[in-house]
């Protein structure tokens, strides 16, 4: 968990580094369209079906099995509160896509630390909502915020992902 964030974070800092604030802010390419958001959603779903057997591939016997079910259910959490905390933050309650393709695997980033652990399926569950909650709402809050404060333009989310 701690070389996934620092490598998410590091890559902030290198992008903070070497753009300008004038030259980047409202840039047309700093933006999502409709054909880069339809690849970047079957990548997507190829990492919401494949991310159990990441997060379990290490444990073994029962560990092996909670693993799967909890970050199963960690992820289909995170799935709904991704598009119901989008819906409801973002202007005519229409959700974002970029706040699906991204938040929706806020759940299985965080459970995978856990996952191994007795947690029960509400335990996972309140983890997913969490953390899709969590990281919409930083998509629509506190994205725009660094940008404007800070000069960070985190394009692909990571900050609100990890």
């Amino acid at each position: 968990m701690f070389i996934h964030t620092f490598g998410a974070y590091f890559g902030l800092a290198c992008s903070w580094m070497v753009t300008s604030g004038s030259r980047t802010k409202d840039h047309k390419n700093n933006s999502s369209m409709y054909h880069s958001d339809m690849f970047s959603m079957v990548g997507t779903i190829f990492l919401w079906v494949f991310w159990p057997s990441f997060v379990s591939v290490l444990a073994s016997g029962n560990a092996q099995n909670r693993c799967i079910v909890h970050t199963l259910l960690s992820l289909c959490a995170s799935c709904i509160s991704a598009c119901v905390v989008s819906s409801i933050l973002r202007p005519d309650h229409k959700f974002d896509m970029v706040d699906v393709q991204n938040a929706t695997l806020a759940g299985g980033v965080t459970i995978g630390a856990v996952a191994d652990h007795y947690l029960g399926g509400g335990g996972a569950l309140f983890i997913g909502a969490a953390a899709g909650a969590l990281s919409t709402s930083g998509y629509v809050l506190v994205q725009p915020w660094l940008e404007e404060t800070f000069g960070v333009y985190d394009t692909c989310g990571v900050n609100n992902l990890h």
